[in-house]
């Protein structure tokens, strides 16, 4: 299949070269050319099928035509070793857990996914010393250094801005050594997302470098975020209760979304989607008004929703043909405050015993003042609250445990390099590789 870029002055690429350069040379994100709609018998039966089973049949609409069928199916298979369970939470509205994997966090899918294909690329074609450059607001660089970790032949730049992750999502990616390195930068997760983009666009860098990206612009990361949806139709099909499924997600670079958008666009019968913003509620404002103005993000407690400019926002213009309208007809949004993701971490935490983290309390609270009457509503819980410890703890009052997982990242020592904003400096760095 070929991929051709959202700006649209780019030629068209192969699923290994839009894997392995992530950005198109026009500065676009790569779109598939066409989006298959998977036959009705899949829905069906899809039920009966496991996680990894519905995985693979969707992966094989992407990348079936490029992968041998049994190097597609061993990527998948091994990327799901652990399952996104659907809870229910309080009335017609479900939990899909998607913590479950190494860092706790949704983007572990994508993130060993991608590390798998991009891996499989590598040996295809003899490449070596393949740099992965990742800007990370707090899940994306865990999820991404631990799927990359050990990977022959790859080395990753995870750049985090300083202060805005909580301490646990910061060892997650700062302990581990080996071929994982570890970019402190002195501002926003907005201004590591631009020192990516623009070494992408650097020719004296990309003639130094063989340089790929992690974060969702890269295909490889953020489609393989649609195998939840599917999942999370299957298990409420399975309940009888698949009729009318509205999906709320907690949204900040809005790859997580777009994946969904594209499983609607194979035929997933989801009703609609909510996206759910803190503060930083570019695409809320953008739904309202049809102006889409990005600006500095705001450090918020859901701070891996802390986007100021959402890069997948132009996939999402894109695959409804830059209409406002068709946009709007499938995509409601949110916006809440700190105050407001307190006070409903506390309040579900009190009545029903479930504990949200922050990003999920955002999608939660969307369903609860936002479903209608015979609609069924799951919200994606993105991360294990214990990753955002001193933040839940303060709000509810009450110890949360920690996974033995984080216990063990927590025992690491931090290993950062510090590092300003300015593009010139991390030039410099590279050019010294």
């Amino acid at each position: 299949m070929k991929y051709y870029s959202t700006n649209k002055q780019a030629a068209m690429a192969s699923l290994q070269e839009a894997v392995v350069k992530g950005l198109a040379s026009d500065k676009g994100l790569f779109m598939p050319e066409t989006i298959k709609t998977l036959p009705n018998e899949f829905f069906e039966n899809i039920e009966t099928l496991s996680f990894q089973e519905i995985a693979y049949r969707v992966a094989d609409a992407f990348f079936g035509e490029d992968v041998p069928a049994d190097t597609l199916k061993e990527i998948v298979y091994d990327t799901l070793s652990f399952d996104t369970p659907l809870v229910p939470v309080a009335g017609n509205i479900y939990s899909l857990e998607l913590f479950h994997g190494p860092t706790l966090a949704f983007k572990d899918v994508g993130g060993r996914f991608m590390a798998r294909l991009l891996g499989y690329f590598i040996r295809k074609e003899g490449l070596k010393n393949v740099n992965v450059l990742v800007a990370t607001s707090g899940d994306t660089g865990s999820a991404v250094a631990n799927g990359f970790l050990g990977v022959e032949g790859i080395h990753v730049y995870v750049l985090y801005p300083k202060g805005k992750v909580s301490e646990i999502q910061e060892k997650q990616f700062t302990t581990l050594g080996q071929n994982i390195t570890s970019l402190e930068i002195d501002g926003t997760f907005d201004d590591c997302q631009a020192l990516v983009k623009s070494a992408f666009m650097d020719e004296e860098l990309n003639k130094h470098l063989l340089l790929t990206s992690a974060n969702s612009i890269n295909v490889a990361r953020f489609l393989p975020q649609a195998f939840y949806y599917f999942y999370a139709y299957a298990q409420l099909k399975k309940l009888g209760k698949a009729d009318k499924m509205v999906i709320s997600v907690p949204s900040g670079n809005f790859g997580n979304i777009t994946a969904g958008l594209f499983g609607k666009q194979m035929g997933l019968p989801i009703s609609r989607f909510i996206a759910a913003n803190n503060k930083n509620d570019i695409f809320y404002q953008y739904l309202q008004t049809g102006k889409y103005n990005p600006r500095p993000s705001i450090a918020t407690i859901a701070n891996a929703m802390d986007v100021g400019d959402p890069s997948n926002f132009a996939r999402v213009l894109d695959l409804y043909g830059h209409s406002h309208s068709a946009i709007s007809a499938e995509i409601t949004g949110t916006t809440y405050s700190d105050e407001q993701i307190r006070e409903t971490l506390q309040s579900v935490y009190q009545e029903t015993h479930y504990l949200l983290d922050p990003h999920g309390a955002c999608g939660y609270r969307a369903l609860k003042e936002g479903l209608k009457d015979g609609e069924v509503g799951v919200f994606l819980e993105t991360a294990h609250p214990a990753k955002f410890l001193e933040t839940v703890e303060g709000i509810i009052h009450d110890k949360v445990t920690i996974p033995v997982k984080l216990q063990e990242f927590m025992k690491g020592e931090k290993k950062s390099l510090e590092m300003s904003k300015d593009f010139a400096d991390f030039k410099s760095y590279l050019l010294s590789l």
